[in-house]
């Protein structure tokens, strides 16, 4: 082939195609999986690093779900009780690429108890130890489940944060926040699904200075809309960017008035947008702002509080 034309054919190879979409991503790491139940299994993973758009979840050579980027862990239902699983996390570049899939871990599902109501007991003993700036570890005595405890949930703020499997009675967990006060408990379930009450709290600091700016929802804008004879208060926002999934805000109106914006599914991707009713009178003036339920149980800061009158 002349020179001029292998030259040609390299910088066409090269000019578009699989190169415009970047890297694939590399393999999700620190891959768990833990029956939580009878027919549902929870996988968590590590972040494969920048460049991610959505992680894939695989059972066998079946994709499962996907969900975005800033989300580490999802339960997959609607499996069958006493069956081995095998599940791999793939990340995906938003070019559209894939990683190699994660190594393949496993989970069997426990037998299905009918007519089981008789939850775990509560665990007991839990202490803590702070590990650094975004990381404690947690340890707590067994529960005791007349049919078995199948996973332990560890909460912040009554918000599950971190799934173990039930032989389990320690773990580190990771995704805090520097200079922040956290208290956890433990809640015990079984394969019904049955779940203890929580444990008794144990609070811990992790060090390091916190800045909570970073935390707070951005451009954030209200309007007054009339609709059908009612006022309605349309707000919108920019999310912070925090290392997880917000699924729940909390709006406070004209500074004592407190309601709660919770997700139902995967939250909404890119700037969001909600309405609270505002009555039927024109010219009645309200300040709104809000916050966010971080992915560690925590509030982060109040947005900017704007101010808006119905009918202008």
């Amino acid at each position: 082939m002349p020179l001029c034309a292998a030259l040609l054919l390299a910088s066409c190879g090269t000019a578009g195609g699989a190169s415009d979409e970047g890297p694939a991503p590399g393999a999700p790491a620190r891959v768990t999986a833990e029956a939580g139940s009878a027919t549902s299994v929870h996988v968590m993973w590590n972040a494969a690093g920048s460049g991610v758009h959505a992680y894939e979840v695989y059972r066998g050579p079946t994709k499962v779900t996907e969900v975005p980027a800033a989300q580490h862990m999802v339960d997959v239902p609607r499996l069958r009780p006493s069956t081995m699983y095998a599940f791999t996390v793939r990340a995906r570049s938003a070019g559209g690429r894939l990683g190699p899939p994660s190594r393949e871990v496993r989970a069997r599902t426990p037998a299905y108890v009918a007519a089981d109501h008789v939850a775990p007991s509560r665990p007991g003993r839990v202490t803590g130890k702070v590990v650094d700036g975004r990381a404690v570890q947690l340890s707590w005595a067994a529960a005791h489940d007349d049919r078995g405890v199948r996973s332990y949930a560890i909460q912040q703020g009554g918000v599950g944060i971190h799934v173990v499997g039930g032989a389990q009675t320690a773990t580190v967990v990771t995704g805090l926040r520097p200079g922040t006060r956290y208290a956890f408990t433990v809640r015990a379930q079984d394969a019904a699904g049955n779940l203890s009450p929580a444990s008794t709290p144990v609070r811990l600091t992790t060090p390091g200075a916190g800045d909570h700016r970073g935390t707070m929802p951005t451009g954030f804008d209200v309007v007054s809309r009339r609709t059908a004879g009612s006022y309605y208060l349309d707000l919108s926002w920019d999310p912070p960017d925090v290392d997880g999934v917000i699924t729940e805000y909390q709006i406070r109106l004209d500074g004592d008035t407190d309601s709660s914006l919770v997700w139902g599914g995967t939250p909404p991707t890119g700037r969001a947008r909600h309405s609270l009713y505002a009555g039927q009178k024109a010219g009645e003036t309200h300040r709104v702002r809000l916050r966010a339920r971080l992915p560690d149980g925590t509030w982060g800061g109040f947005s900017a509080e704007r101010t808006v009158t119905t009918g202008r």
